[in-house]
């Protein structure tokens, strides 16, 4: 949110200074990132910690997939931080990156990358999504393995799962899609990471046929 200019920040705003990551990935592929400098503010304990799904429950997740013939479908939602809201009370003031804006006050509004909260921040609306709008429950052993009682075609029962690693998505149903197609509608997510995976949290995924 950008103030006009010469107006000043408002009271109870602790100001940080922000600064651009380039990044070349193995595949060759160049990013960016506008990343705030979190460690300039001080939050509780409580708004720094997101947790993920672990890996045992995957591996189970996956066996039941294989057992009761469900699909698999994953996703990676862009930005992902940027897609929550922020609690932190912060401002900076633009530099010669932004051009002719440059020096006027911006109030951050969004979890940007770099704030100690944004990973609990984005977490915490990703989680609302899929209770709320898609009718999936957090389970009790795990919070980011989330299930919903499903009844196919023929009258079979099973649950579906949607499994959340941070920004990564792995959805477990008959037809996995349709819930794809829901989370489209509130997040944006990469075209081309939405796909049956060939491997998930660094292990090598393949359908073996008996």
């Amino acid at each position: 949110q950008l103030f006009e200019r010469g107006q000043p920040p408002p009271v109870g705003y602790k100001e940080i200074t922000c600064h651009l990551i380039f990044d070349l990935k193995l595949d060759m592929t160049r990013k960016s990132c506008y990343a705030a400098g979190g460690h300039l503010t001080q939050v509780p304990t409580y708004m720094t910690y997101s947790s993920v799904v672990s890996r045992d429950t995957v591996r189970i997740r996956l066996l039941m997939a294989a057992l009761n013939g469900l699909e698999l479908l994953a996703g990676d939602i862009q930005n992902a931080f940027l897609e929550a809201p922020t609690k932190e009370k912060i401002f900076f003031y633009a530099g010669d990156e932004w051009k002719a804006d440059e020096g006027r006050v911006v109030i951050v509004i969004r979890a940007l990358y770099g704030l100690k909260s944004s990973a609990l921040q984005f977490r915490k609306h990703l989680a609302d999504s899929i209770g709320n709008s898609l009718g999936f429950k957090a389970s009790l052993a795990d919070p980011d393995l989330w299930y919903k009682p499903m009844t196919n075609d023929d009258g079979f029962k099973y649950y579906a799962y949607i499994l959340v690693y941070v920004d990564d998505l792995l959805i477990i149903d008959k037809t996995p899609q349709v819930f794809m197609d829901q989370i489209k509608e509130k997040f944006t997510v990469k075209p081309d990471s939405i796909k049956e995976p060939d491997s998930y949290l660094g292990a090598d995924l393949a359908r073996v046929y008996y």
